[in-house]
């Protein structure tokens, strides 16, 4: 018998332990070919994304609600169609040097990651009422992008456990970890209830208590959004599986 305090065997996990926030953190306009392209320069080959859902169920990337603060559009983005959202501008907001660089297609970065043998975090956001329809539209478009693909699948991961459960019903075999800014009551029932793999924590809650009962739930650790060095040691310290970064420049992963 398994004595009560053993953990639970831990998952398989083919993924770097660095993984570079948005592309390539503020470097270049998050989000875009460009970010990713410049976040492999640097040596990354893991990527984190954010992905939603256009009028007409493209799914893109865009992390925030509305257009206003990364494009030269306005208003929620997800009320446009994709023949809209395609014509604008995803980069001149950052800098004149990624001025015309366009809003990128999951399907765009799917083919990037592959061609260059990097792995994704594919973080689902949903438009707000849009949690389980987007969930289950970007669990199919992995599903069917990455069929067939040697290396890992991607990593679908959501703070809406909405979202997670419309994942998980359309692509279970598709690996999902529960994001979490606070420790709020129940979460460890919902991570259970939706076959997590893993949970994705503001570093700043990371202690040896989480850990334990992360472990001891079999589950993986990652941590949002680290920065500065302090901060990285403090988790490799307790063992984290994964670090999300946007200091793509000052933090040099294996290769």
């Amino acid at each position: 018998m398994k004595p009560a305090h053993a953990e639970t065997a831990l998952p398989d996990w083919p993924y770097p332990l660095w993984i570079a926030h948005r592309g390539a953190g503020k470097l270049a306009p998050e989000n875009t070919l460009a970010a990713f392209r410049l976040g492999a320069a640097n040596g990354y080959r893991m990527f984190e994304c954010d992905a939603k859902l256009s009028a007409d169920g493209v799914v893109f990337l865009l992390h925030d609600d509305t257009l206003n603060r990364t494009t030269n559009g306005q208003g929620v983005a997800g009320e446009q169609p994709w023949s809209a959202l395609s014509q604008l501008d995803a980069g001149g907001w950052h800098s004149r040097g990624f001025a015309g660089e366009p809003l990128a297609t999951l399907e765009g970065l799917a083919r990037f990651c592959q061609a260059n043998a990097c792995w994704l975090n594919i973080e689902i956001k949903p438009t707000p009422g849009l949690e389980a329809q987007t969930g289950r539209a970007v669990a199919a478009a992995a599903q069917r992008l990455w069929q067939d693909q040697p290396g890992g699948l991607p990593l679908l991961t959501s703070f809406r456990p909405e979202a997670l459960q419309g994942a998980m019903l359309t692509a279970p075999e598709l690996p999902r970890g529960l994001l979490l800014d606070t420790l709020w009551d129940g979460w460890l029932d919902v991570a259970r209830s939706l076959e997590c793999v893993a949970i994705v924590c503001n570093h700043a809650l990371w202690d040896s208590a989480l850990v334990t009962t992360a472990r001891a739930n079999g589950l993986r650790m990652l941590a949002y959004t680290v920065n500065d060095d302090w901060a990285v040691q403090r988790l490799l310290t307790l063992g984290l599986d994964g670090i999300i970064t946007d200091r793509v420049d000052l933090f040099a992963p294996d290769r």
